[in-house]
């Protein structure tokens, strides 16, 4: 294919306002685009809002570099997957802090982004269960990745025996699954990462997160009764986090 010269494939003239350097500073500006395409749909636009994202595109705040150098020691063919699948799963682990050496991380599904996350929890010094509906894939997480363990979700005892034993969970799988399992396989305050982006919305039942053994309760303002008008007035006006708890007990008084 023969590439088409600038003035052919830019033949529209246009014009707008545009920063022409890291000031911000709007002026006028002439250009020229590409002609309307069939699918395309053309707009005059007559009003344009205006947001804290536009100031900061505008003065480059917090511009990154868009080039990487690779080490000449790693083969090209197999970093390129880091820059996706591998990010995807190293930046949870160091954001929601399950990066600490004698942490215990479960990762479920030992696909693309699972491999990822194990080789990169095992080089953190976590102890690494990899979580499957697949016995097979036991030997490939254990004996070639190095996961410490592996917990096959649809068996029950097993499940039942790593219940409240991990501190955090990578969840890779795409595919609709159950996520109360996973919940239970969590210490108290673990961390659930879901990164697997299924097609459809995951349901998660609300009661068996407020068992005890979660230790989940409520933010409450406890307040004696001679307080309850001014909290009826303040929750008029949403001045309450999260809810008011009449201390009945200590201030009311029986009178038989």
């Amino acid at each position: 294919m023969v590439a088409k010269l600038p003035e052919e494939e830019h033949p529209k003239q246009a014009f707008g306002w545009a920063a022409r350097d890291e000031t911000g500073v709007l002026s006028p500006f002439d250009f020229s685009r590409r002609a309307i395409g069939e699918k395309d749909v053309c707009f005059k636009v007559l009003y344009c809002g205006m947001c804290h994202s536009d100031l900061h595109m505008a003065r480059m705040n917090g511009a990154l570099p868009l080039t990487l150098s690779s080490l000449d020691t790693l083969p090209l063919d197999s970093t390129a997957p880091l820059l996706c699948a591998g990010i995807t799963v190293y930046s949870p682990l160091k954001y929601y802090g399950l990066d600490k050496p004698g942490m215990h991380v479960g990762i479920v599904g030992l696909g693309g982004l699972g491999h990822m996350a194990v080789k990169f929890a095992k080089v953190m010094g976590v102890k690494v269960t990899v979580i499957s509906t697949s016995p097979s894939k036991k030997q490939e997480a254990v004996e070639h990745l190095g996961a410490d363990s592996f917990l096959v979700s649809r068996d029950q005892d097993q499940m039942k025996a790593a219940m409240g034993t991990m501190d955090g969970i990578i969840d890779t799988v795409s595919a609709i699954h159950p996520l109360a399992p996973l919940i239970g396989l969590l210490k108290t305050n673990g961390k659930l990462v879901l990164v697997g982006a299924p097609e459809k919305s995951l349901e998660l039942a609300a009661f068996p997160l407020i068992m005890a053994k979660h230790n989940i309760t409520a933010d409450v303002e406890v307040i004696p009764i001679e307080y309850v008008n001014i909290a009826m007035e303040r929750m008029l006006k949403a001045d309450v986090r999260y809810r008011f708890v009449i201390d009945i007990g200590n201030t009311i008084k029986s009178t038989y």
